[in-house]
């Protein structure tokens, strides 16, 4: 294997084990007493800086074209409630889990491109939807793990359907062309804007208090957001959209490790082989190559990039 080829993949395993750390930083938060609202508020206004400076660095224009602006404000919105159902879910059932849920997104890509835009879906993907399935089951094991629950299974599950839509959205006209560092500026935005929205209805805004926190909104910003962002673009550009795609399966595993160590928490040896059930067949589908145009962005938050060849132009 050529150095290109190993920095790529070495890439590829940040950028899925950084957004595997989500819980790690707002867990945190909502434990002192955040919601979910106002833990994203601050994670969004305070990654919009971050990608901007990164636009001015590479000497890029910011701008998109009026047309583009309402599909991207309502790929914003798809984000937003893809990132508050997932954050509210860590009230109900483990991290490792919840990320795990999480990543069957590919899988309702899939289902969205052949129910929708006719794509043909191969038996290698139609194998993994029933082997995630049963996954899913095996992880329902409420009785003997207790760190599940159906409110909780139900959030992640909307969580994943949102971010799918939000994925097959990515992919086609007018949003299609657009540059990836312009494209999340403009999600960002659009994210805090509803964001902010809801909290001018509803009243009430929870702040970090103490500095400790504040590190912990920085840190969500940055890490899972901007740092897994530029991975992912590095890895595609290095190695491709697959096996970039693929090594998104870190990303639940990651989540899973934390959440043993920092956050106490048990699998059953049924929830465990449910949990690799699901990464398994999830990565088959993905390498199927069937569905590998449409499963890109900046991942969980983000779209991961891509583009006809396998990345974004930038």
């Amino acid at each position: 294997m050529d150095q290109r080829k190993t920095k790529g993949y070495i890439l590829g395993v940040i950028a899925a084990a950084s957004y595997g750390m989500n819980p790690v930083f707002a867990l945190p938060l909502m434990n002192d007493g955040m919601d979910a609202v106002s833990v994203l508020f601050f994670r969004y206004v305070l990654a919009i800086p971050a990608v901007w400076i990164l636009i001015r660095m590479r000497g890029r224009r910011a701008s998109i074209g009026r047309s583009r602006i309402m599909p991207c404000f309502i790929l914003g919105v798809c984000m937003v409630l893809s990132s508050i159902t997932l954050f509210r879910s860590y009230l109900f059932m483990d991290v490792g889990i919840a990320s795990t849920l999480l990543f069957v997104y590919p899988l309702l890509v899939a289902l969205i491109m052949s129910a929708m835009y006719h794509e043909v879906m191969t038996v290698q993907t139609f194998a993994g939807l029933i082997g995630t399935i049963a996954g899913v089951w095996l992880l329902c094991d409420v009785n003997s793990s207790g760190n599940i629950s159906l409110p909780g299974i139900i959030l992640v599950l909307i969580s994943s359907l949102t971010y799918a839509i939000y994925i097959v959205g990515i992919n086609r006209p007018p949003v299609k062309s657009v540059a990836t560092l312009s494209l999340t500026l403009y999600v960002l935005v659009s994210g805090a804007i509803v964001l902010g929205g809801i909290v001018l209805v509803r009243g009430s805004l929870a702040v970090p208090q103490t500095p400790w926190l504040w590190i912990n909104v920085l840190l969500l910003a940055l890490v899972p957001t901007v740092l897994s962002f530029l991975c992912t673009n590095a890895a595609i550009e290095k190695i491709g959209s697959t096996p970039t795609a693929a090594l998104g399966a870190f990303e639940p595993v990651t989540a899973v490790i934390f959440g043993i160590l920092l956050f106490g928490e048990h699998l059953s040896m049924r929830s465990l082989l449910g949990l690799v059930i699901i990464i398994v067949c999830v990565t088959l589908v993905i390498t199927s190559g069937n569905i590998t145009r449409h499963v890109l962005a900046i991942r969980k938050l983000f779209p991961k990039a891509h583009g006809r060849h396998g990345h974004r132009r930038q």
